[in-house]
C-alpha cells in the first residue's frame, strides 16, 4: 500500500477501466446490434443478441474470481496483477479482429465468448489495484476515479462509434467496421501499457498455491455466515446491473422500433453521450460524500433515483423524453458505481482482494448476463402487440431498481 497516494497515483491504477469501458460499451451498445442483423432476422434480433451476450458474460463470471484467485497466489518478480493484465490484454487483442471477420452468426458468437475470456483474464486482478495501493481513507475518491475514467471511456469514443458504424449499418461497407475495431484495440493497447509500465508493484510472495481442483473451489467460496454483508451486496448489485445493462443492451432496438429514429446507431451514440455526462457529473461527488456520510446512503438514493427515470420512459417515446430520462439514469448510474464500489472494497478480506473484487463479477457481469435473457421476452411480447415487449422491459427495469435498493438497507457492516 502507498501512504503517499499522489493524483496522477489515481490516474495510473484506473486507467485501463477506461479502455475496457470504451471496449465493451460500444461493442453491446452499437457494434453487435448492428453486426447481429448482418446474421439473423428482425423478428428475432433481441432474443440472438440477448443469447450471444449472456454467453460471453457467463464465462465473464467464471473467469474473473479464477483470475483474481490465481493473481493472489501469485509470487512474480513483477507483481501479481501486472502480468496477468499483460497475458489478458495481449490475446483480447488478437481476437478483436474476429468481430470482423465473422461470417456466420456462430463465428461471432465463438469470437465473442472468447474476447470475454481474455479480456476478464486481466481485468479480475486489475480490479484489485485499488484494495492494493490505495490507503483505506482514500478509497472512496479513488472508486470514484475509476467510475470516473469508465465513464469517459464509454462516451469519448461513443460518438465516433456511432457516426461509424451508421454508415456500416446503412451499406454495408466493412471499412466502417474496421475503423471501429481499430480505434477500439488502439485505446486498449496504450492504457494496458500505461498500466503496466507505471505501476509500481512490488514483488510479491503470494498465498499458498492450491492443485486445480482445491483453487478452482476457492475461486467461488463465499463463507455466506460469515459474510452476509457481501452476499447482499452482490444480490443488491446483481439487481441494479441488472437494470443498467437492460436499458443498455436493447435500447438501440428500442428506438428504432419504438421511438421510430431513422439512423439509429447515430442517435443510440447521442443517448449514451447524455447518459455519460449526467453519470460524469455524479461520480466524483457521489465518491467524495460517500466517505463521509457512507455508501449504503448513496446507493439507495441511487437506486430510488433511476427507478424515476424508467417513469419518465413510461410517460413517453418521444426524443425528448428519452433524453430527459436518460439524463436522470445517468446521473444514478454514476453515483451507484462510485460508491457502490467503495462499498466492495470495505467489505473484502485482506489478502483475498483480488478474489473477492473478482466475485463482485457473480453481480456485474451476472446481472449483464441475465439482463440479455430479456431478449426472448421482448420479442415474444412484441410478436402480441406492438411495442409491448419494450414495455415489459421498463417495468422489469423499475422493479430492479427498487429492489436493489432496498436490500442495500440490510448491510449493517462497511462504511
Amino acid at each position: 500500500m502507498i501512504e503517499d497516494f499522489r493524483r496522477l497515483d489515481y490516474v495510473k491504477i484506473t486507467i485501463l477501466g477506461f479502455a475496457t469501458s470504451a471496449l465493451w460499451n460500444s461493442l453491446h451498445s452499437i457494434v453487435l446490434p448492428l453486426r447481429l442483423l448482418d446474421f439473423v432476422g428482425e423478428s428475432e434480433k433481441n432474443t440472438f443478441l440477448g443469447l450471444l451476450t449472456f454467453a460471453g458474460l457467463a464465462l465473464a463470471i467464471l473467469v474473473q474470481p479464477i483470475a483474481g484467485r490465481t493473481s493472489d497466489s501469485s509470487g512474480f518478480r513483477w507483481g501479481r496483477r501486472r502480468p496477468y493484465i499483460l497475458l489478458g490484454t495481449i490475446i483480447a487483442l488478437l481476437i478483436l479482429p474476429g468481430i470482423g471477420r465473422a461470417e456466420s452468426y456462430a463465428t461471432l458468437f465463438i469470437i465473442y465468448c472468447l474476447l470475454q475470456i481474455a479480456a476478464n483474464t486481466a481485468q479480475g486482478p486489475y480490479q484489485a489495484l485499488i484494495p492494493d495501493l490505495v490507503p483505506e481513507g482514500k478509497r472512496g475518491l479513488a472508486s470514484g476515479v475509476k467510475t470516473l475514467l469508465e465513464i469517459l471511456g464509454g462516451i469519448v469514443l461513443v460518438r465516433l462509434i456511432g457516426y461509424l458504424m451508421g454508415r456500416y449499418s446503412a451499406g454495408g461497407e466493412s471499412l466502417w467496421l474496421w475503423l471501429v475495431l481499430g480505434s477500439l484495440g488502439s485505446v486498449l493497447l496504450v492504457a494496458m501499457l500505461a498500466t503496466v509500465l507505471t505501476i509500481g508493484e512490488r514483488p510479491a510472495t503470494g498465498a499458498p498455491r492450491l492443485s486445480f481442483i482445491p483453487a478452482l473451489i476457492q475461486s467461488f467460496k463465499i463463507d455466506v455466515r460469515a459474510k452476509p454483508d457481501f452476499v447482499l451486496f452482490l444480490v443488491s448489485r446483481l439487481l441494479i446491473i441488472m437494470a443498467l445493462t437492460t436499458l443498455q443492451t436493447f435500447a438501440l432496438y428500442f428506438l428504432r422500433d419504438v421511438a421510430g429514429v431513422i439512423n439509429p446507431a447515430e442517435v443510440t451514440a447521442n443517448l449514451l453521450i447524455v447518459v455519460g455526462i449526467t453519470m460524469l457529473l455524479a461520480v466524483y461527488p457521489a465518491g467524495r460524500i460517500s466517505d463521509k456520510i457512507g455508501r449504503r446512503p448513496v446507493g439507495i438514493f441511487s437506486g430510488l433515483l433511476g427507478a424515476s427515470g424508467i417513469l419518465v420512459f413510461f410517460l413517453s417515446s418521444k426524443y425528448g423524453y428519452i433524453l430527459f430520462g436518460g439524463a436522470i439514469i445517468g446521473i444514478a448510474t454514476g453515483a451507484f458505481m462510485s460508491s457502490n464500489w467503495a462499498l466492495a472494497t470495505d467489505l473484502v478480506n485482506k489478502g483475498e482482494e483480488a478474489r473477492y473484487l473478482g466475485l463482485t463479477n457473480l453481480a456485474t457481469a451476472g446481472g449483464s448476463a441475465l439482463a440479455r435473457l430479456a431478449g426472448p421476452a421482448i420479442d415474444f411480447f412484441n410478436a402480441s402487440a406492438p411495442g409491448l415487449g419494450y414495455q415489459v422491459m421498463l417495468g422489469a427495469c423499475f422493479i430492479y431498481f427498487i429492489a436493489g435498493a432496498m436490500l442495500l438497507t440490510r448491510i449493517k457492516g462497511g462504511h
